[in-house]
């Protein structure tokens, strides 16, 4: 299952939710302010990333620059308590699957979501002939 993390007023995030309805595929939105983060998740996705902090959390956020917070002085347990009292320094959108892990909405790098059964569909069948060309064969032109 695709999970998007997303805020209102994202324009990135209605781009990404809106990329992953046209190619049916189903994913579970969390948006950062309703939901509240238990510790795991955020540790989970602190693990997934391969940055850790720098490529979930926006140094430039109005809270850390407020706070003048030293992010990398942090212990994770501190962190995780940082990130949970303020999810507003949460890049957005962070979509997470069981493989694939991306922050923000970019056209060429989304379509690792597509599911493999999908891609395999679109490179054997889809021309230009196919009722069905311009949801498959976008998959096919992204993959």
């Amino acid at each position: 299952m695709i999970v998007v993390y997303t805020s209102p007023g994202c324009a990135s995030c209605r781009k990404v939710k809106q990329w992953l309805k046209d190619r049916n595929i189903e994913y579970l939105e969390k948006n950062i302010f309703k939901t509240l983060l238990n510790d795991a998740e955020i540790r989970h996705l602190l693990m997934r990333s391969e940055n850790g902090s720098d490529d979930i959390i926006s140094k430039r956020s109005k809270v850390i620059q407020e706070s003048r917070i030293d992010i990398d002085s942090l212990t994770t347990a501190q962190l995780i308590q940082f990130i949970k009292k303020n999810p507003s320094v949460l890049k957005r959108p962070i979509i997470l699957s069981e493989n694939n892990f991306q922050v923000g909405y970019d056209e060429e790098e989304i379509g690792i979501f597509v599911p493999a059964e999908l891609r395999k569909i679109a490179d054997q069948n889809c021309t230009n002939n196919c009722p069905n060309f311009k949801a498959c064969g976008t998959v096919h032109r992204e993959a």
